[in-house]
Parts: C-alpha cells; structure tokens; sequence
C-alpha cells in the first residue's frame, strides 16, 4: 500500500490541529477501544509521517513571514515594554518616580531577538560576549 487511505489522511489533517492522536484517530472515525494504539501506529507508519511533514511544510511555506517583519516587530516590543512610565501612587497622584513598563516583556523580546540573529553562537566576536550595562534609571548602583 503506497497510498494514505482517507480515514488516514483525516488522522493527519486533525493530528496537525491538535497534536494529539487518540482524539485525531476519534475524529478520523476510528472506532477502536483503544484509539491510543491506534494513535502510536499510525503515527509509526512511514507513509503518515511523511504526510505529516508534508502538510506542515506546505503551512510554514504559505505563511510567508519576512524575516525583517519579524524582527521589526520584536524590537517594537522591547522598546515599548523597556520604555519609562511614571509610578502613580494608590490615589492616581505621581510620585516622581518611574518603572520600566513591562521589564519581563522587554527581556524576553530581547531574547528572541538575539536568538534570532544568532548572538547566542559560539563563534561570535568576543566584543559581544563581553556587554555591560552601562546605564539603567532605576538599577541600583550597589548592583552593578
């Protein structure tokens, strides 16, 4: 048998959507009692597999991210979330000071964004492994 039969290629089309192949092999029609078995065959057999890559690298494809999109948007999350707001005490007065909007936001886009570029490489210059900070408004100085 060198073709997926249509109770196969609905198993691919739900595992892709959930992940999961005893409910994929239920909504495929499946009716054994154990769908659990019948999950780790199909998903052992060559020709599902195959099907499977298939269908997710035809999904990446048309998604048709640009790379500069993506790292456009991750740096207008980290200058948004890293951006200084007022401090606002409990009745809405300021207090002059001033916080970092979303600090876990800005780091974690930070991350990303280095991730995606390739900084975390072992081969890179050494000017970057050597970064300081060099000025944060509300870091203490004690901590640098």
């Amino acid at each position: 048998m060198n073709r997926l039969t249509q109770q196969q290629k609905r198993f691919v089309t739900e595992y892709i959507k959930s992940l999961d192949g005893e409910v994929s092999a239920r909504k495929a029609g499946y009716k054994s009692k154990d769908l659990k078995a019948v999950s780790n065959e199909l998903l052992s057999n060559k020709l599902v597999i195959n099907e499977i890559k298939e269908q997710l690298k035809s999904q990446i494809t048309s998604l048709r991210v640009n790379k500069g999109y993506v790292i456009q948007k991750l740096l207008q999350i980290a200058e948004f979330s890293l951006e200084e707001e007022d401090v606002l005490d409990k009745e809405g007065n300021y207090t002059g000071k001033k916080k970092l909007r979303d600090t876990s936001a800005g780091l974690k886009a930070l991350e990303s964004l280095c991730k995606y570029l390739g900084f975390n490489s072992e081969n890179q210059d050494d000017e970057y492994r050597h970064a300081r900070i060099i000025t944060i408004s509300n870091l203490d100085e004690d901590k640098i």
